[in-house]
């Protein structure tokens, strides 16, 4: 019996109450039932009769006798204990506690998915850095992340899409390619251009498609190396993305913006809502009518769009698209992109708490990570993933809630202890893989499955922890939070290893060298063994994390 299905016994006898008179009040759509603190007090708890109670017209304790004499009568379930002021505690009988390692079984890398997000359409963009270099530590974190809540939020039934915003417009591309023209001749790089050696290898790359480059003048030459090279690192962007595990439905141009005719869509768009104005010259929007700090310019006095134009625009870009909801996960240096970015929305005509989310996460740091001789005075991703590995990467980055900071230990990361989080879970799941070996190599099959055997204390707190892991990606998902994901597999984990040193799937051999047969518990054990397996595959999966079966 999953949690699911208990919160799901528990609204019938609700809505049993009501219909025969007992109780008045309206059901809740969703009723919460949770692990309880102490093993003592049952299996699973819910507090419903202390939420009705008020509308009901009676003390909670009450109504949760009443919900009691019905729930005690529901099959599956073994005790119902009222506690303190209307608790409401319950036991559920191993065969319908063990009936769900079939369940997770037969579901498979479906097992965790749920519907809480279904009929929501969310854009959700991260990463975007310019085009004008290799992605490094500052990038690291929010791929991580932005890729781990896409995948939760698709498990829980939302229509997702991901998406980079390549800044290929403005100055700082302008001085990319006059960067990459210098090194192409031999020369230095200009003041404020780009250092690194990826420049040069950029210059090669642009100077063995067009040799003549080198003796163009600058004015041709330099839209011709700044689409080169602007291609070129994109493309190496890519693939570094690639090499994280990170892969994106949409790559969106800032440039198209601007050539499109977007901004000024935008703004006659914006105009209509009424909170556009004509000021000294130029263009502003009133974002001060929404809460910002300050009213910004769209338009400059010269004619020139701004960065905030751009933003607008593309805000209104993925509206047109039908995203109704769009998730920003920007960096530590853009608190004061909140303010402005919601003030958008609002000026749009659109909900700021329902249509625009925005996450800012804090900076991470590597002790002993050294400067990327290569990428310039940089710590570069590539450099990061040879050196930890993606998996210790991404599972430590998405183990910590994104507004910390973290301190990556590299020495901790690459040890293999238990002392090493993504050590230890994969180690489970690689442990659990091989004791099914184990067990098939003497002979244990799949062909009985008896959910009334699984009656050991190790085997109860494992079906416990594995019924929880539906509720654990739905609040990740609603939250954005993966790092619950994280925390919950560590957990699973240990009553694995619990249940490992406990309870033996394959037949015990004797000192007499005889081996007991194969009994329905040892394969029942099988059973349950491969639900540990599953989940902990479909959680490490969410997170991006390979689930290793040797280690």
């Amino acid at each position: 019996m999953t949690p699911e299905e208990l919160s799901s016994a528990v609204k019938t006898v609700l809505h049993q109450a009501v219909e025969a008179g007992e109780l008045n009040l309206t059901v809740p759509d969703e009723i919460r039932v949770e692990r309880p603190k102490s093993r003592e007090h049952g299996d699973w708890a819910t507090n419903i009769a202390l939420q009705v109670a008020k509308q009901a017209g009676m003390p909670p304790r009450q109504l949760a006798e009443t919900l009691a004499a019905r729930l005690r009568e529901h099959e599956g379930i073994s005790a119902v204990e009222i506690a303190g002021p209307g608790f409401i505690n319950i036991t559920v009988d191993a065969a319908a506690a063990g009936q769900l390692a079939r369940t997770i079984v037969e579901s498979g890398a479906t097992f965790g998915h749920n519907e809480v997000l279904s009929g929501h359409t969310v854009n959700l963009e991260f990463v975007s850095a310019n085009p004008t270099g290799p992605l490094h530590i500052g990038h690291t974190r929010w791929a991580a992340l932005g890729d781990a809540v896409g995948r939760l939020l698709r498990a829980s039934g939302a229509n997702v899409t991901t998406e980079y915003y390549i800044n290929d417009a403005g100055n700082q591309m302008n001085v990319f390619a006059a960067s990459v023209l210098a090194r192409l001749r031999g020369e230095s790089v200009p003041e404020g251009g780009y250092p690194g050696e990826y420049v040069v290898e950029l210059a090669d790359s642009a100077a063995a498609k067009r040799p003549e480059l080198r003796d163009m003048p600058d004015a041709e030459a330099l839209p011709l190396v700044r689409e080169l090279a602007y291609q070129e690192q994109l493309s190496l962007i890519r693939s570094t993305l690639n090499a994280f595990g990170v892969h994106f439905d949409e790559w969106f141009s800032e440039s198209t913006l601007h050539s499109g005719g977007h901004i000024s869509d935008a703004i006659a768009t914006l105009r209509e809502q009424g909170h556009v104005e004509d000021r000294d010259g130029a263009i502003w929007l009133r974002t001060t009518d929404f809460g910002d700090d300050k009213d910004r310019v769209l338009i400059k006095a010269d004619g020139e769009p701004t960065y905030f134009a751009a933003d607008a625009a593309y805000y209104l870009s993925k509206r047109s698209r039908g995203f109704e909801e769009k998730i920003y996960l920007l960096g530590a240096d853009h608190h004061g992109y909140v303010g402005r970015l919601k003030a958008i929305a609002a000026c749009a005509g659109d909900d700021p708490k329902k249509n625009i989310e925005i996450l800012i996460g804090q900076l991470m740091s590597v002790k002993g990570a050294k400067l990327s001789k290569r990428a310039g005075n940089i710590i570069a991703l590539d450099d990061l993933i040879q050196w930890l590995g993606t998996d210790a990467l991404r599972y430590t980055l998405a183990r910590y809630p994104a507004d910390s900071p973290i301190d990556v230990d590299p020495d901790l990361l690459q040890s293999r202890t238990n002392d090493n989080p993504v050590f230890y879970v994969q180690y489970a799941h690689a442990r659990a893989c091989n004791a099914a070996r184990n067990a098939e190599a003497h002979g244990v099959d799949r062909q009985t499955f008896d959910a009334a055997l699984l009656t050991h204390q190790t085997e109860e707190e494992l079906l416990a922890h594995l019924g929880q892991f539906p509720s654990v990606v739905a609040s990740a998902a609603e939250l954005r939070e993966p790092h619950r994901v994280a925390r919950y597999l560590e957990g699973l984990a240990a009553a694995y290893h619990g249940w490992y040193a406990a309870c033996r799937m394959a037949p015990s051999t004797h000192q007499d060298g005889t081996t007991d047969p194969v009994s329905d518990l040892n394969r029942s054990r099988l059973w349950l063994n491969d639900a540990a397996v599953q989940v902990l595959h479909n959680g490490l999966s969410l997170l991006g994390v390979s689930a290793p079966e040797k280690m």
